[in-house]
């Protein structure tokens, strides 16, 4: 059994504009972590909060960022109401 994973916090569309600055880092960490058989977790982030402009579900902002290397179905979602 696995007892050690890589955890991808948050790395979603609406996050920031400049991902793109730290992309490369993160796909090398889920390069490594694939590689040596670790688990790799993706957390995505919903905001229910009346009025949010950001990370509302089933909209394009709330995606995981396209550069972003998926190596696993473990995607899990994290909600603040």
């Amino acid at each position: 059994m696995k007892n050690k994973a890589l955890v991808v916090i948050d790395i979603q569309n609406d996050i920031t504009k400049n991902y793109k600055e730290i992309i490369e880092n993160i796909n090398k960490a889920v390069d490594w972590a694939a590689t040596n058989d670790i688990h790799v977790v993706y957390i995505k982030h919903n905001n229910l909060s009346a009025g949010t402009r950001t990370f509302k579900p089933d909209t394009q902002g709330a995606e995981l960022v396209p550069d972003m290397k998926i190596v696993s179905d473990n995607i899990f979602l994290k909600t603040l109401k």
